[in-house]
């Protein structure tokens, strides 16, 4: 892999990660060295980091929230 590429790994230890988790990203990047948006957004969906998960995480949890109140309202109303 060429040293340019380390260098540009070490700076982002997400990416290092994930590039030591998933080790076929050292054969692509050694063969295309400039393939880095790709490694990205891989990475981005191996970690749930991109809008549609980051939006569902939320309605997730707003979701409990909401359940949680209606929990307490039934508790409430049955007293």
């Amino acid at each position: 892999m060429r040293k340019e590429i380390i260098d540009y790994l070490e700076t982002k230890t997400d990416l290092q990660k994930f590039v030591r988790e998933q080790p076929i990203w050292y054969r692509k990047l050694s063969r295309n060295p400039f393939d880095l948006e790709s490694l990205e957004i891989a990475s981005l969906h191996h970690y749930k980091r991109t809008v549609p998960h980051q939006v569902e995480k939320f309605t997730n949890g707003v979701q409990m929230a909401s359940m949680m109140f209606h929990m307490f309202q039934s508790m409430k109303n049955q007293n």
